[in-house]
Protein backbone atom coordinates (compact mmCIF):
# COMPACT_ATOMS: atom_id res chain seq x y z
CA UNK A 1 0.00 0.00 0.00
CA UNK A 2 1.45 3.95 -0.69
CA UNK A 3 2.82 5.32 2.08
CA UNK A 4 1.41 9.10 1.72
CA UNK A 5 2.32 10.51 4.60
CA UNK A 6 5.69 10.24 5.80
CA UNK A 7 7.77 11.92 8.61
CA UNK A 8 11.32 12.09 9.95
CA UNK A 9 12.07 12.31 13.80
CA UNK A 10 14.15 15.40 15.17
CA UNK A 11 16.86 12.42 15.87
CA UNK A 12 17.20 11.50 12.53
CA UNK A 13 17.67 15.22 11.23
CA UNK A 14 20.48 15.72 14.04
CA UNK A 15 22.35 12.13 13.43
CA UNK A 16 22.28 12.86 9.23
CA UNK A 17 23.04 16.44 8.93
CA UNK A 18 25.06 17.45 12.03
CA UNK A 19 28.47 17.34 9.79
CA UNK A 20 26.94 18.93 6.93
CA UNK A 21 24.91 21.72 8.40
CA UNK A 22 27.62 21.67 11.58
CA UNK A 23 24.53 21.03 14.16
CA UNK A 24 24.42 21.25 17.72
CA UNK A 25 21.82 20.97 20.06
CA UNK A 26 21.35 23.54 22.36
CA UNK A 27 18.60 22.15 24.59
CA UNK A 28 20.11 18.83 25.71
CA UNK A 29 17.45 18.04 28.41
CA UNK A 30 14.70 17.93 25.64
CA UNK A 31 13.63 14.77 23.83
CA UNK A 32 14.22 14.33 20.02
CA UNK A 33 11.74 11.81 19.34
CA UNK A 34 9.07 14.60 18.09
CA UNK A 35 8.14 13.46 14.24
CA UNK A 36 8.28 16.39 11.92
CA UNK A 37 5.60 15.66 9.00
CA UNK A 38 5.77 19.04 7.03
CA UNK A 39 9.39 19.34 4.71
CA UNK A 40 8.59 23.37 3.92
CA UNK A 41 10.89 24.90 7.09
CA UNK A 42 10.83 28.49 6.54
CA UNK A 43 11.05 31.47 8.57
CA UNK A 44 8.34 32.44 11.73
CA UNK A 45 8.72 36.40 10.58
CA UNK A 46 5.23 37.00 10.68
CA UNK A 47 3.76 34.78 13.85
CA UNK A 48 6.84 36.74 15.60
CA UNK A 49 5.45 40.15 14.61
CA UNK A 50 1.99 38.79 16.56
CA UNK A 51 -0.18 37.45 13.53
CA UNK A 52 -0.83 33.88 13.73
CA UNK A 53 -3.77 32.95 12.29
CA UNK A 54 -2.86 31.61 9.72
CA UNK A 55 0.38 29.53 11.23
CA UNK A 56 0.44 26.53 10.15
CA UNK A 57 1.09 23.45 12.95
CA UNK A 58 3.96 21.24 13.19
CA UNK A 59 6.14 22.96 11.01
CA UNK A 60 9.98 23.47 11.75
CA UNK A 61 10.78 26.77 12.16
CA UNK A 62 14.22 28.94 10.98
CA UNK A 63 15.54 31.82 12.93
CA UNK A 64 17.77 34.06 10.96
CA UNK A 65 20.08 37.34 12.15
CA UNK A 66 16.82 38.81 10.63
CA UNK A 67 14.57 37.08 13.30
CA UNK A 68 16.59 37.22 16.03
CA UNK A 69 17.49 41.11 15.74
CA UNK A 70 13.32 41.73 15.70
CA UNK A 71 13.37 39.44 19.36
CA UNK A 72 15.99 41.74 20.35
CA UNK A 73 14.17 45.21 19.95
CA UNK A 74 11.02 43.23 22.36
CA UNK A 75 11.14 43.44 25.93
CA UNK A 76 12.45 40.00 27.30
CA UNK A 77 9.18 39.12 28.66
CA UNK A 78 7.33 39.53 25.61
CA UNK A 79 9.70 38.25 22.96
CA UNK A 80 9.61 35.44 25.25
CA UNK A 81 5.93 35.65 25.11
CA UNK A 82 6.01 35.06 21.32
CA UNK A 83 8.37 32.04 21.23
CA UNK A 84 5.94 30.27 23.89
CA UNK A 85 2.76 31.05 21.02
CA UNK A 86 5.46 29.80 18.35
CA UNK A 87 5.67 26.49 20.06
CA UNK A 88 2.32 26.10 20.56
CA UNK A 89 1.53 25.33 17.07
CA UNK A 90 3.25 21.72 18.07
CA UNK A 91 6.91 22.64 16.47
CA UNK A 92 8.83 19.85 16.26
CA UNK A 93 12.31 22.15 16.25
CA UNK A 94 13.34 25.17 16.31
CA UNK A 95 17.12 26.12 13.87
CA UNK A 96 19.00 28.75 14.95
CA UNK A 97 21.35 30.01 11.41
CA UNK A 98 25.00 31.84 11.13
CA UNK A 99 26.14 30.40 15.14
CA UNK A 100 23.82 33.11 16.59
CA UNK A 101 23.88 33.95 20.33
CA UNK A 102 20.79 32.59 21.54
CA UNK A 103 18.97 34.79 24.65
CA UNK A 104 18.26 32.45 27.68
CA UNK A 105 14.65 33.43 27.80
CA UNK A 106 14.48 31.31 24.25
CA UNK A 107 15.79 27.88 24.83
CA UNK A 108 13.95 28.49 28.59
CA UNK A 109 10.82 29.11 26.60
CA UNK A 110 11.58 26.49 23.92
CA UNK A 111 11.96 24.11 26.77
CA UNK A 112 9.12 24.39 29.04
CA UNK A 113 7.13 23.42 25.32
CA UNK A 114 9.51 20.89 25.22
CA UNK A 115 10.36 21.77 21.29
CA UNK A 116 14.10 21.34 21.08
CA UNK A 117 16.25 24.03 19.43
CA UNK A 118 19.99 23.42 17.22
CA UNK A 119 22.17 25.76 16.20
CA UNK A 120 23.76 26.01 12.39
CA UNK A 121 27.08 27.28 11.77
CA UNK A 122 25.89 27.91 8.24
CA UNK A 123 24.38 30.73 6.52
CA UNK A 124 20.64 31.12 6.61
CA UNK A 125 20.43 30.50 2.67
CA UNK A 126 22.78 27.56 2.90
CA UNK A 127 21.35 26.02 5.77
CA UNK A 128 17.77 26.09 3.66
CA UNK A 129 19.59 24.77 0.26
CA UNK A 130 21.02 21.88 2.73
CA UNK A 131 18.23 21.11 4.38
CA UNK A 132 15.23 21.20 2.39
CA UNK A 133 15.89 18.80 -0.25
CA UNK A 134 17.08 16.32 2.87
CA UNK A 135 13.49 16.64 3.95
CA UNK A 136 11.50 16.70 0.82
CA UNK A 137 13.17 13.15 -0.13
CA UNK A 138 12.25 11.67 3.80
CA UNK A 139 8.73 12.73 3.60
CA UNK A 140 8.20 12.05 0.39
CA UNK A 141 4.86 9.51 -0.39
CA UNK A 142 6.00 6.02 -0.95
CA UNK A 143 5.10 2.58 -2.07
CA UNK A 144 7.06 -0.63 -3.36
CA UNK A 145 6.12 -2.20 -6.76
CA UNK A 146 6.66 -5.42 -8.36
CA UNK A 147 8.75 -5.31 -11.52
CA UNK A 148 12.38 -4.43 -12.28
CA UNK A 149 14.17 -1.30 -13.07
CA UNK A 150 16.67 -0.12 -15.37
CA UNK A 151 18.38 3.19 -16.89
CA UNK A 152 18.68 2.74 -21.15
CA UNK A 153 20.02 5.54 -22.53
CA UNK A 154 19.25 7.50 -19.50
CA UNK A 155 16.02 6.83 -19.32
CA UNK A 156 14.06 5.18 -16.87
CA UNK A 157 12.31 2.14 -17.58
CA UNK A 158 9.86 -0.02 -14.97
CA UNK A 159 10.03 -3.79 -16.49
CA UNK A 160 6.23 -4.95 -15.00
CA UNK A 161 4.83 -8.25 -16.33
CA UNK A 162 3.33 -11.51 -14.24
CA UNK A 163 5.88 -13.29 -12.76
CA UNK A 164 8.15 -15.69 -15.01
CA UNK A 165 6.97 -13.63 -18.24
CA UNK A 166 11.00 -12.64 -18.51
CA UNK A 167 11.83 -9.04 -16.89
CA UNK A 168 14.86 -10.18 -14.88
CA UNK A 169 16.00 -11.43 -18.19
CA UNK A 170 15.57 -8.82 -20.18
CA UNK A 171 17.33 -6.51 -17.63
CA UNK A 172 20.51 -8.99 -18.00
CA UNK A 173 20.36 -8.50 -21.60
CA UNK A 174 20.21 -4.85 -21.30
CA UNK A 175 22.76 -4.44 -18.32
CA UNK A 176 24.83 -6.93 -21.12
CA UNK A 177 24.40 -4.14 -23.91
CA UNK A 178 26.04 -1.73 -21.32
CA UNK A 179 22.77 -0.58 -19.96
CA UNK A 180 22.53 -0.19 -16.02
CA UNK A 181 20.48 -1.91 -13.89
CA UNK A 182 18.48 0.08 -10.78
CA UNK A 183 16.85 -2.52 -9.03
CA UNK A 184 15.13 -5.92 -9.67
CA UNK A 185 11.63 -7.77 -8.37
CA UNK A 186 11.35 -5.30 -5.60
CA UNK A 187 11.33 -1.47 -6.69
CA UNK A 188 10.91 1.26 -3.55
CA UNK A 189 9.08 4.57 -5.38
CA UNK A 190 8.96 7.80 -4.19
CA UNK A 191 7.54 10.86 -5.06
CA UNK A 192 9.82 13.45 -3.99
CA UNK A 193 8.73 16.55 -5.64
CA UNK A 194 5.05 16.92 -8.28
CA UNK A 195 5.58 14.81 -11.24
CA UNK A 196 8.75 13.29 -10.52
CA UNK A 197 9.14 9.70 -9.48
CA UNK A 198 11.71 8.04 -8.24
CA UNK A 199 12.71 4.46 -7.82
CA UNK A 200 15.58 2.42 -6.20
CA UNK A 201 16.24 -1.61 -4.48
CA UNK A 202 15.45 -2.32 -0.88
CA UNK A 203 18.98 -1.93 0.92
CA UNK A 204 19.61 -5.38 1.76
CA UNK A 205 18.73 -6.65 -2.20
CA UNK A 206 20.81 -3.82 -3.20
CA UNK A 207 21.80 -4.84 -7.35
CA UNK A 208 21.33 -8.50 -7.07
CA UNK A 209 19.36 -10.42 -9.70
CA UNK A 210 17.23 -13.76 -9.71
CA UNK A 211 17.73 -15.69 -12.91
CA UNK A 212 15.39 -18.51 -13.08
CA UNK A 213 17.95 -21.66 -13.81
CA UNK A 214 20.94 -19.88 -12.26
CA UNK A 215 20.12 -18.45 -8.84
CA UNK A 216 20.94 -15.12 -7.36
CA UNK A 217 23.75 -13.37 -9.49
CA UNK A 218 25.46 -10.21 -8.14
CA UNK A 219 25.20 -7.68 -11.28
CA UNK A 220 28.02 -5.16 -10.03
CA UNK A 221 30.75 -7.82 -9.04
CA UNK A 222 29.86 -9.54 -12.60
CA UNK A 223 30.04 -6.31 -15.08
CA UNK A 224 31.30 -3.59 -12.83
CA UNK A 225 30.31 -0.74 -11.27
CA UNK A 226 29.09 1.21 -13.78
CA UNK A 227 26.27 -1.29 -15.03
CA UNK A 228 24.70 -0.33 -11.97
CA UNK A 229 22.56 2.43 -10.72
CA UNK A 230 21.89 3.60 -6.89
CA UNK A 231 18.10 5.68 -8.08
CA UNK A 232 16.38 6.33 -11.43
CA UNK A 233 13.31 8.57 -12.20
CA UNK A 234 11.02 6.49 -13.51
CA UNK A 235 9.69 7.30 -17.25
CA UNK A 236 8.24 4.82 -18.63
CA UNK A 237 6.09 1.44 -17.49
CA UNK A 238 7.40 -1.46 -20.14
CA UNK A 239 4.61 -3.84 -19.33
CA UNK A 240 5.45 -7.22 -20.51
CA UNK A 241 2.76 -9.98 -21.22
CA UNK A 242 2.76 -12.98 -23.02
CA UNK A 243 1.13 -13.02 -26.56
CA UNK A 244 -2.51 -13.22 -26.97
CA UNK A 245 -4.02 -13.47 -30.19
CA UNK A 246 -7.44 -12.50 -29.28
CA UNK A 247 -6.24 -8.90 -27.71
CA UNK A 248 -5.76 -5.89 -29.88
CA UNK A 249 -2.47 -4.39 -29.09
CA UNK A 250 -1.32 -0.81 -30.48
CA UNK A 251 -0.13 -0.49 -33.54
CA UNK A 252 0.20 3.42 -34.66
CA UNK A 253 1.48 4.60 -31.28
CA UNK A 254 -1.53 7.23 -31.63
CA UNK A 255 -3.39 6.13 -28.53
CA UNK A 256 -1.12 6.46 -25.32
CA UNK A 257 -1.41 5.18 -22.23
CA UNK A 258 -0.73 6.14 -18.92
CA UNK A 259 -0.43 4.61 -15.32
CA UNK A 260 -0.88 6.36 -12.14
CA UNK A 261 1.78 5.62 -9.35
CA UNK A 262 1.97 8.20 -6.30
CA UNK A 263 -0.27 10.66 -8.33
CA UNK A 264 2.31 10.49 -11.22
CA UNK A 265 0.99 9.55 -14.62
CA UNK A 266 3.88 7.50 -15.88
CA UNK A 267 3.48 6.32 -20.50
CA UNK A 268 3.16 2.62 -20.13
CA UNK A 269 3.81 0.82 -23.19
CA UNK A 270 2.42 -2.70 -23.35
CA UNK A 271 4.77 -5.08 -25.39
CA UNK A 272 3.23 -8.82 -26.39
CA UNK A 273 6.21 -11.91 -26.32
CA UNK A 274 6.13 -14.55 -28.73
CA UNK A 275 9.12 -16.37 -29.86
CA UNK A 276 11.78 -14.76 -31.55
CA UNK A 277 11.30 -11.12 -30.79
CA UNK A 278 13.90 -9.02 -29.60
CA UNK A 279 12.43 -7.59 -26.50
CA UNK A 280 16.20 -6.03 -25.68
CA UNK A 281 15.94 -3.87 -28.37
CA UNK A 282 12.46 -3.10 -28.77
CA UNK A 283 13.50 -2.11 -24.96
CA UNK A 284 16.23 0.40 -26.56
CA UNK A 285 13.92 1.79 -29.06
CA UNK A 286 10.72 2.80 -25.86
CA UNK A 287 13.69 4.48 -24.61
CA UNK A 288 15.11 6.56 -27.73
CA UNK A 289 11.43 7.26 -28.74
CA UNK A 290 10.56 8.40 -25.06
CA UNK A 291 14.07 10.63 -25.79
CA UNK A 292 12.50 12.03 -28.95
CA UNK A 293 9.39 12.36 -27.39
CA UNK A 294 10.38 14.59 -24.68
CA UNK A 295 12.26 16.61 -27.26
CA UNK A 296 9.09 17.35 -29.10
CA UNK A 297 9.24 15.03 -32.01
CA UNK A 298 6.40 12.31 -32.10
CA UNK A 299 7.10 9.54 -34.91
CA UNK A 300 3.31 8.78 -34.64
CA UNK A 301 1.30 11.78 -34.90
CA UNK A 302 3.87 13.70 -37.77
CA UNK A 303 3.60 9.88 -39.79
CA UNK A 304 -0.13 10.70 -39.12
CA UNK A 305 -0.27 13.96 -40.03
CA UNK A 306 1.77 13.38 -43.32
CA UNK A 307 -0.80 10.77 -44.07
CA UNK A 308 -3.71 13.43 -43.72
CA UNK A 309 -2.02 15.99 -45.42
CA UNK A 310 -1.12 13.13 -48.35
CA UNK A 311 -5.18 12.56 -48.91
CA UNK A 312 -6.10 16.07 -48.68
CA UNK A 313 -3.88 16.92 -51.65
CA UNK A 314 -4.95 13.68 -53.68
CA UNK A 315 -8.23 14.92 -52.82
CA UNK A 316 -8.56 18.01 -54.43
Amino acid sequence: MPNLVRSVSVQRILDTKRESLSLELLTPGVPLDQMATDPDVASPGVALAGFTDRTPSGRMWVFGETELQFLATLDDSEAEERIRTLCGFEAPALFITKGQDVPQYFLDAATAAAVPVLRSARSTKDFYQRLKPFLENEMAPTTTLHGSLADVYGVGLLFVGDSGVGKSECVLDLVERGHRLVADDLVLASRPLHGVLMGRGHELQKHHMEIRGIGIIDVSALFGVRAIRQQKRIEVVVNLQMWDADRDYARTGLEEEFQDILGVEIPKVTVPLNPGKNITVISEVVAMNHLLKYSGVNSAQAFDQKLRDYLEQDHE
